[in-house]
């Protein structure tokens, strides 16, 4: 296939003027996912509007795929294929393209960046099969898909996240610029502790990056000094969240075992305040 245009859109690929096939009518039954499709996951309750929408109006906009032994394989339009399903087409309109293994890829990482489909980490995982699998460096892949060579090396550094900070981002609690910062904490839990400050107390990017630094000389919780370390900052955590809530005063001591919380109060009013506001948390 020639390489040309699979940076410049979707429709510059699709709807060139030598295209080797037009518009057909396919069965459903004969259409089947693409198992490498960099989109893992579809939310359900936009397919169901999605599905609404074809039955009223019909697919208005054709998938592609690709012949193979077994019936067509999706290119591009997943979404749409599930969507038909639901709205309980028999058949869909379907691009039908000549295109090989590489181009498959490429063609779906398009579809999908280019419709903001992908969360994250599902973008990086692309990009890492793409250098993977086809051996393409970071700035073919750069070439091909139209996006920065450095874009492209931020993403893919994500995958070096651990799955308690994966989820955080995927969820959309952190942005990706939290989650760089975060791969410069030490795993585990001073890390949880990292990603937890920023979502409590709503930090930026560049609030942080300066915390992250702080945090980056804090050892990983191996040894039982540094597990104390590691608690000692959680304690803090704690703390800071009560004082906001009980308007006072809190320390937390102890160990994983037992401790002790301290809070100030100032006189019979303000002890029978933070004891109101302590029962309204019951």
């Amino acid at each position: 296939m020639a390489k040309k245009g699979l940076g410049k859109g979707l429709d510059a690929l699709f709807f060139e003027e030598n295209t080797d096939s037009g518009v057909h009518e396919l069965k459903l039954t004969e259409v089947m996912p693409n198992k490498n499709q960099p989109r893992k996951a579809f939310d359900e309750e936009k397919l169901r509007v999605l599905a609404d929408s074809v039955k009223e109006h019909g697919l208005i906009q054709p998938i592609v795929v690709r012949k193979t032994d077994d019936g067509y394989v999706i290119v591009a339009g997943e979404r749409r294929w599930r969507a038909a399903k639901l709205a309980g087409l028999k058949k869909i309109p379907a691009l039908v393209k000549d295109y090989d293994d590489l181009a498959v890829k490429e063609v779906a990482l398009i579809e999908n960046l280019q419709r903001e489909d992908l969360n994250p980490i599902e973008e990086a995982m692309g990009y890492r099969s793409l250098m993977d699998e086809y051996n393409l460096t970071q700035e073919e892949i750069s070439a091909r898909l139209g996006k920065s060579r450095s874009a492209i090396a931020n993403s893919v550094r994500l995958l070096a996240l651990d799955d308690f900070t994966r989820d955080k981002l995927i969820s959309e609690e952190i942005t990706e610029g939290h989650a760089r910062c975060a791969l410069s904490v030490p795993e585990g839990v001073v890390r949880e502790f990292f990603v937890n400050r920023i979502i409590q107390e709503g930090l930026n990017v560049r609030q942080a990056e300066l915390l992250a630094k702080d945090l980056a000389k804090t050892p990983s919780p191996k040894s039982d000094k540094q597990k104390n370390t590691a608690y000692r900052l959680e304690l803090e955590r704690i703390s800071k969240g009560l004082e906001q809530y009980l308007g006072t005063k809190v320390k937390l001591s102890g160990t994983g075992k037992k401790g002790k919380i301290e809070i100030e109060y100032y006189g019979n009013r303000d002890l029978e305040r933070i004891l109101e506001l302590i029962g309204r948390r019951q």
